[in-house]
């Protein structure tokens, strides 16, 4: 016997079978999207959290390399700034792909020769695939113009006469999980500075073999 049409949705309006069933399938999407993104959001914290830290660590090995010379100065060696940045991928891991994904850029910053307090970029090193550019200058600035020192507006970080600081800045893009629920336009970038925590030759980096260079992590490469 057929039922009439709206004794039919009268009797579908009344069915209680299988209801959590339909209730879950409706609210999965929106519970699958909110888990989505909250994963993200950790694994971007996460990853933020790890660009901070490899900062912080280049930074803290930059002030303490170098070889003392008979002259009782520490000399820094391209050799040094190398083995700073491939302790850092090592530190960070394969799978995290800090050099494939990112940018480290070291620079010396120092008070310029014959001159008070004048704020200068006198080296910068730099490893990484990703194109950036520093943020707060390249090697150089400061000994034709006037420079704050380096850091975000108002932040500034200024070495004081006969010392240097060693200045870090690491940006990475950020590989999602499943995603792109960020700009990805946008990097992840983290600095760092530290004091030179010894008695160094600022008059440049060195080559310990001449006739064998180390290679030079130029900034322009």
């Amino acid at each position: 016997m057929r039922l009439a049409p709206f004794a039919f949705v009268r009797r579908l309006l009344r069915e209680t079978h299988a209801t959590a069933m339909l209730e879950f399938a409706l609210a999965a999407p929106l519970l699958l999207s909110i888990g989505l993104f909250g994963a993200e959001a950790a694994n971007r914290a996460i990853t933020q959290m790890r660009v901070n830290q490899i900062a912080v660590l280049v930074a803290d090995n930059a002030s303490r390399i170098g070889e003392n010379s008979l002259l009782g100065e520490v000399t820094v060696y391209e050799s040094d700034i190398n083995d700073i940045f491939l302790g850092a991928d090592i530190q960070a891991g394969e799978k995290f792909g800090l050099l494939d994904n990112g940018r480290i850029i070291l620079s010396s910053l120092e008070v310029l020769d014959d001159s008070e307090d004048q704020q200068y970029i006198h080296w910068q090193r730099c490893i990484g695939d990703l194109d950036h550019a520093s943020s707060y200058g390249e090697a150089g600035d400061g000994e034709f113009s006037n420079i704050e020192g380096m850091g975000p507006p108002g932040e500034e970080i200024y070495a004081f006469q006969g010392e240097a600081v060693m200045f870090v800045e690491v940006a990475m893009t950020y590989q999602p999980i499943a995603a792109d629920l960020f700009d990805a336009s946008k990097p992840i970038v983290a600095i760092a500075a530290f004091n030179v925590r010894n008695n160094r030759d600022l008059s440049g980096v060195k080559q310990r073999n001449s006739r064998n260079p180390d290679a030079v992590a130029s900034c322009d490469t």
